[in-house]
């Protein structure tokens, strides 16, 4: 993703010779918005359509029924710690996504110029300040949580049956996407609130 953008924006702003904003402007666009953003809609992919297939597929092979009747409480065996994990990973990989985000925007200079590492980064987190870490990270955790939260919903409460299963996966990717812009919309609007 780093390195697309800059391939994309180094011809605008060499016409108006301000070619050395590259990587704060890439450093801002990523970190604040396109890696926590598109880390989440990867996750949702992924992670969201496992954890209702899974929830969903023990739930047509009446296993959580086997559960309840041995006397375990299946919501919180199966439930809640899917969501706590989704909550707890999805900060963790968009922190990898940023970073690997940044150094290919590194390798994305160097493919027309001779920027060393240390400038590059230097450069890029010259533009960024706590304002723009804080509310990135924060949204990740609520990302986290709805992709676990629908993929749990969906696969605990679905029909009998193997269309069952596979709806109940379609349907948390589905319905995880579009949490995960709504939530983005939100925080997106309470930033710019704040930071006035």
């Amino acid at each position: 993703m780093g390195l697309v953008i800059t391939i994309q924006s180094r011809p605008t702003l060499v016409q108006f010779g301000a070619e050395s904003w590259l990587p704060g402007m890439v450093a801002v666009s990523m970190i604040r918005e396109i890696a926590p953003v598109i880390t989440a809609l990867i996750f949702a992919g992924k992670v969201g359509s496992g954890i209702g297939a899974e929830l969903a597929s023990m739930k047509v092979t009446e296993q959580i029924d086997a559960m309840e009747v041995s006397g375990i409480n299946p919501f919180k065996y199966l439930v809640v710690t899917r969501i706590l994990a989704a909550t707890i990973t999805l900060p963790m990989l968009s922190i990898i996504a940023d970073a690997i985000s940044l150094y290919g925007s590194y390798i994305g200079v160097n493919l027309k110029n001779d920027v060393s590492l240390r400038l590059f980064f230097l450069q890029a987190f010259q533009s960024l300040s706590f304002s723009d870490l804080l509310p990135s990270l924060l949204k990740t955790f609520f990302f986290g949580f709805s992709v676990g939260l629908i993929g749990c919903y969906k696969g605990y409460n679905c029909k009998k049956g193997t269309e069952g299963v596979g709806i109940a996966a379609n349907s948390s990717v589905v319905l995880g996407s579009l949490a995960i812009f709504i939530i983005d919309m939100i925080a997106v609007q309470m930033t710019s609130l704040l930071s006035y």
